[in-house]
C-alpha cells in the first residue's frame, strides 16, 4: 500500500533502531510503545517503583528543552529520526486527556532522538487539529528539526506540569519509564509524551 500524502517515511539514522514493530512493504514502521500507567507527579510514582525512576530523576524533571540536554550529553551527533506523521485517531487516553471527541483525529509526530548513534528517546506528539491553524501550521512541517526547538523558541506555549509514567516493558530494550505534559499555545493543547529507552542511562556510564 502506497504512503498517504500526509505520511512520511524515512531512513533510520540511529545505528540500532528499538522500540518499534516490524514495518510492513510500503508502510512507516510504527511505535510499539508498551502499556504505561501515568501519575500526576515523579513524587507519586516513586511510592509504586522507586528503583528505575532515580537513574531518570534528572531527565524526568527537566524542565528546560530535552533537545538541548540530550545534545550535550552527545560525544558526536544528535539526530532527530522521524518515524511516522499522520492524521490519525489517537488513544482513548490521549483523547481524554486532551478533551477531544473520541473518534477525532489528530496529527499524531512519532519521532526517535538518537546520541550518537543510540536510540535514547521515544518520542510521540498528538497535535489536535485546531493547534494546526495559524502560525501552528508549522507543526505539520518539521521534518527532522526538534519539536523543541519550536516550542521553546515563543513564548507562545506554555507548557504543564509533567506527569510520569511506569511503563510495562515486554522486553529489556522497552522503556520503563516515560513523562509526559501539555504545551498550551493560541489554538489549544498539545500532548507530549517522551519514554526513556534504556540507552540512555547507559551514555553516563
Amino acid at each position: 500500500m502506497p504512503l498517504r500524502d500526509f505520511e512520511v517515511a524515512s531512513p533510520s539514522r540511529c545505528d540500532h533502531p528499538v522500540g518499534l514493530s516490524p514495518a510492513t512493504p510500503g508502510q512507516p514502521p510504527a511505535f510499539a510503545l508498551p502499556r504505561t500507567h501515568w501519575h500526576p507527579s515523579w513524587q507519586a510514582a516513586a511510592l509504586h517503583q522507586r528503583q528505575p525512576l532515580q537513574a531518570l530523576a534528572f531527565w524526568l524533571q527537566l524542565e528546560g528543552s530535552l533537545t538541548r540536554a540530550l545534545t550535550l550529553r552527545c560525544r558526536q551527533r544528535f539526530d532527530v529520526d522521524v518515524v511516522r506523521e499522520a492524521f490519525t485517531r489517537p488513544s482513548l487516553e490521549e483523547s481524554r486527556r486532551l478533551g477531544l471527541p473520541e473518534r477525532q483525529l489528530a496529527w499524531i509526530r512519532e519521532v526517535r532522538l538518537c546520541g550518537d548513534g543510540q536510540p535514547w528517546v521515544l518520542a510521540r506528539t498528538v497535535m489536535p487539529a485546531a493547534t494546526l491553524r495559524g502560525s501552528g501550521r508549522r507543526l505539520r512541517h518539521l521534518g527532522r528539526r526538534p519539536l523543541g526547538s519550536y516550542l521553546f523558541a515563543t513564548r507562545q506555549w506554555q507548557r504543564s506540569g509533567f506527569e510520569t509514567g511506569l511503563c510495562h516493558a515486554s522486553g529489556q530494550h522497552q522503556p520503563r519509564v516515560a513523562r509526559r505534559s501539555c504545551f498550551h499555545g493560541p489554538q489549544g493543547a498539545i500532548l507530549v509524551s517522551e519514554y526513556f529507552l534504556p540507552g540512555l542511562t547507559r551514555s553516563a556510564e
